[in-house]
């Protein structure tokens, strides 16, 4: 039996507001210099005859023409992805930086970047820090997490020249942040991974990112192939995170964070999920109601609803053929968001938590429910995690509704745990 397809108020407000929407610009495609062993996005290069150009200069003007005139709003933020960005060289981030002040109309332009670290020099820095770059470095933890996947092309570690690139970031006034991809070696390790962060790495702001993905092998593959869960002879991937073990890593973590570091140190986990428990947005499309509102474009100008699902029965247009604002305001984009609400198990929007998690990153949904829905296979240390930070949470939105600093929680925190 299907769910009934549901058109909410929130739903209608969204369509008749502002257009404001973010894009993941794949400038290099899913060209890279390292072997990540759990990178989905290498094995695109399959999708593109097995090799990928970088974007041209001009399909790089009509890409940033195209994107500022669609945000009908006065900040429109630009996030370089790939792949490995850095691999287009300087001279092109000169040109795209060129583009956005020629097109700007009066918004104002922000950039981020995401980036393995490995090919940063000082001269970056220089580019990042005279433009105000917000840059994600990609680091999963201490040095034996981290190299266990993170290598080279020829299997050698990176963890050394990620760090270099932390201290270069800490001398050229760089701000970063950083994304972790949670494996199966990060459990039982939430704790320690959190300081090291902290303490070591000095990241103000941190995403822990769980790895869930079903691989085959190939012949002509030097590695297994990331595919989806339903392709014939797919196995859950080695270094997937079990979803006790995700649970386990995040209540780990916020048990260090809300006893001292609440207000100076940001994790995006817990910023979302507070957010849910003030009822306003949280920020992260995984914990979104719907999503479809992070579009991914590719070098040669294809367009996709979503990062993780870059697959051709998602494409959704190319900006040669249409622009960036026809193809948001597509209904084949609009329906692929609202599929994220409409088609989760019946227990999952019954569930006490569903406003907390709203059944997370449809990526994740490798499980049935009772009623043959996709269910999110993280599902059990999603509802370990919001049952844990429950009374701290409730404790936080009532500081917030007083007008009072939530890292006042900290005292309560420590009293509770019994550390006072």
């Amino acid at each position: 039996m299907k769910n009934k397809p549901i058109f909410t108020f929130r739903d209608a407000e969204k369509q008749t507001a502002p257009v404001a929407f973010m894009t993941m610009l794949k400038p290099a495609g899913s060209s890279c210099n390292l072997d990540c062993h759990y990178c989905y996005y290498l094995d695109k290069a399959v999708q593109y005859g097995g090799r990928q150009a970088v974007m041209s200069d001009e399909l790089l003007e009509r890409y940033v023409r195209q994107y500022i005139e669609a945000n009908e709003v006065p900040v429109v933020q630009f996030c370089w992805h790939g792949g490995e960005p850095l691999l287009l060289g300087i001279d092109f981030y000169r040109k795209a930086l060129a583009l956005q002040q020629k097109y700007a109309d009066g918004k104002r332009i922000e950039n981020t970047l995401q980036t393995n670290g490995t090919l940063v020099d000082e001269r970056w820095c220089e580019l990042f820090a005279a433009n105000n770059f917000l840059v994600g470095l990609s680091l999963d933890g201490p040095q034996d997490i981290h190299d266990a996947f993170r290598v080279t092309k020829g299997g050698r570690p990176t963890f050394e020249r990620v760090m270099q690139t932390v201290a270069m970031f800490r001398r050229g006034g760089v701000e970063y942040n950083t994304l972790s991809v949670v494996n199966r070696l990060s459990e039982g390790r939430g704790a320690e991974i959190y300081r090291f962060f902290r303490d070591e790495v000095r990241s103000r702001y941190m995403q822990f990112l769980p790895a869930v993905e079903h691989v085959v092998d190939v012949e002509g593959f030097h590695r297994p192939l990331i595919v989806s869960p339903d392709r014939e002879g797919a196995r859950l991937a080695e270094w997937s995170v079990s979803a006790r073990g995700y649970g386990n890593f995040l209540c780990d973590i916020f048990d260090e964070w809300v006893v001292r570091d609440v207000g100076q140190y940001y994790v995006q986990m817990f910023d979302a999920t507070l957010a849910q428990w003030c009822g306003v947005q949280p920020g992260v499309c995984s914990m979104g109601e719907t999503c479809g509102d992070a579009l991914v474009v590719e070098h040669n100008g294809d367009v996709y609803s979503c990062d993780h699902f870059v697959y051709p029965q998602y494409l959704l247009g190319n900006i040669r053929e249409q622009t960036l604002a026809e193809i948001y305001r597509s209904p084949q984009r609009r329906e692929f968001g609202l599929a994220k609400r409409n088609t989760l198990p019946r227990e999952c929007l019954r569930c006490k938590y569903y406003f907390a998690c709203r059944g997370e990153c449809p990526k994740h949904r490798f499980e049935r429910g009772s009623d043959g829905y996709p269910k999110n296979s993280l599902c059990e240390g999603l509802l370990r995690y919001f049952r844990h930070v429950e009374p701290y949470m409730e404790q936080m939105r009532d500081l917030l509704s007083r007008q009072q600093s939530p890292a006042w929680v900290m005292p309560f925190a420590r009293k509770r745990m019994g550390l006072m």
